[in-house]
This record gives C-alpha cells, structure tokens and sequence, in this order.
C-alpha cells in the first residue's frame, strides 16, 4: 500500500501558456495549470458544469515534453503528489500554495 500514498491523477485542459524556467546547467522547471469540469444535475433537475483549476509543476524531462508539445487549451493526464508550501509576499503576508508535482504526463486530443 506505499505505492498509493499520495498519488493523484487528473485529465483536464490546460488553462494558459505553460511557464518555463530554464536553470544553470539546463535543467527546466514547468509551471502550468489545469482545468477539471465536472458535470451533473441538481435537484432542481438543471444541469451544471463545476470547473475546479489545478496548479501542475513538472522539473527535467516533464518539463520539457511540456515545453515542446503542450500549449493552452491541450487536454492532457497527469500523474503526482499533492505538495503544499508557503512564501511571504511582496508585503511580508505569508501565502500557502497546494500543487501538484508531475512525475507522469499523457498528452491526450489532437
């Protein structure tokens, strides 16, 4: 059961151009978000669409598969850990961030 701690599985539609950041010695960080719709009908018998935006984070070969071949608007599947941090803004307030670290991706669609 150590294999399933952790995990999380999304396919969805990339919501903007992906973010590369290219480091000393090569190494590439991508940052790029998610968009998951669920669809279903109330009780009212209306139907209902409820898109969730995930953060994605991919480092090394990901990122650079995203870098090529991903644009916004691509339905992709992604695989990861669910990962939270936090930073302190430009006027000192402390932000929390969940994330997503991809170790998977499928590039699905046209």
């Amino acid at each position: 059961m150590n294999a399933l701690k952790n995990k999380v599985q999304l396919i969805g539609h990339v919501g903007q151009e992906p973010e590369i950041k290219t480091f000393e010695g090569g190494k590439k960080l991508a940052n790029i978000t998610l968009a998951t719709n669920e669809n279903y009908t109330n009780n009212k018998g209306e139907k209902v669409e409820n898109t969730e935006w995930h953060r994605i984070t991919a480092w090394g070969k990901l990122a650079d598969l995203i870098d090529k071949y991903v644009i916004k608007g691509k339905e992709i599947a992604i695989e990861g850990k669910l990962t939270h941090r936090s930073y302190d803004d430009k006027e000192g307030n402390k932000r929390y961030i969940t994330e997503i670290v991809a170790t998977e991706l499928l590039l699905l669609g046209k």
